[in-house]
């Protein structure tokens, strides 16, 4: 059986991911309603991850300054101050300034800052990224926490990266606080051959997991059991599978085909398949 589902929560009003039941006589669509809200919710958590360790990308792959200055970089909105210490290169410190009221990046409006922080550049094995949200939101989402990108790679032809979440938590239209954490391990598949253009990189997620708490206490577990594709050029993952697991939710996020769509599906245990869009 498959089912189309529109959440009806206040997450729908972000155009991140709009989840609900259709109409339907069992008896158990209240609750699949109700911890649908808690995947939209996840995927929201794990989609606005990926947004800002793409702006880092960006800022930090086209910056040339070594001094304080103000910079502007296509495609964000923000006002970017750049800061190093007095006759080093590194470390470098990013204020992105989204301002108080906002501004619209493409379909996304954010306001509030971005702190990213980097002591080498991102493709050097044991460079780190930091990004830290200050007063932040995407589309009146606050988002909280700490993103740590880490370079660990091995072999020059293959980049990998740790990203790790610390104190994550997402506050909804109606004061809903999801809390999350977790690691993942990000490879780059192709574009290395060009490292100062982003749009051609493809990145896979062979392994990770993060947990997120709902604001009942539901804690649910995100586990990668198909490796994730995340091309830069696209918003959201296209391909890959994550288990789902926490109160009666337990089934498999499927992200596709690798088409560069914002279409997902949810099936559970049972074999009920909620239809999802991002």
């Amino acid at each position: 059986m498959k089912k189309t589902a529109i959440l009806l929560s206040t997450i729908c009003a972000t155009a991140f991911l709009y989840v609900s039941c259709s109409s339907s006589d069992d008896s158990n669509d209240n609750n699949s309603s109700t911890d649908l809200t808690n995947v939209a919710a996840s995927l929201a958590v794990d989609a606005s991850t990926a947004m800002d360790v793409n702006t880092g990308l960006l800022v930090t792959a086209n910056s040339t300054t070594t001094a304080k200055t103000a910079e502007t970089q296509p495609g964000i909105c923000a006002a970017i101050t750049v800061t190093t210490p007095e006759g080093t290169a590194y470390p470098k410190v990013f204020l992105l300034d989204f301002g108080t009221a906002g501004c619209k990046d493409e379909t996304l409006t954010r306001k509030g800052k971005l702190k990213i922080t980097l002591t080498a550049p991102v493709t050097t094995t044991g460079s780190k990224m930091t990004i830290e949200r200050i007063d932040y939101y995407i589309n009146n989402l606050k988002l909280e926490g700490t993103i740590e990108y880490t370079n660990t790679t091995s072999t020059p032809s293959v980049p990998q990266w740790t990203r790790k979440v610390t104190n994550g938590k997402l506050t909804d239209l109606q004061g809903g606080v999801y809390t999350n954490s977790g690691i993942y391990t990000t490879k780059q598949t192709a574009g290395v051959d060009t490292p100062f253009v982003l749009t051609d990189n493809v990145y896979e997620i062979p392994e990770g997991t993060q947990t997120i708490t709902s604001p009942s206490g539901t804690t649910l577990t995100l586990t990668v059991t198909e490796t994730l594709t995340k091309k830069y050029s696209c918003t959201f993952i296209s391909k890959g599978k994550l288990k789902i697991q926490g109160g009666i939710i337990n089934g498999v996020i499927d992200y596709g085909n690798n088409d560069c769509d914002a279409i997902y599906t949810y099936t559970h245990e049972n074999g009920l398949v909620f239809s999802l869009s991002m």
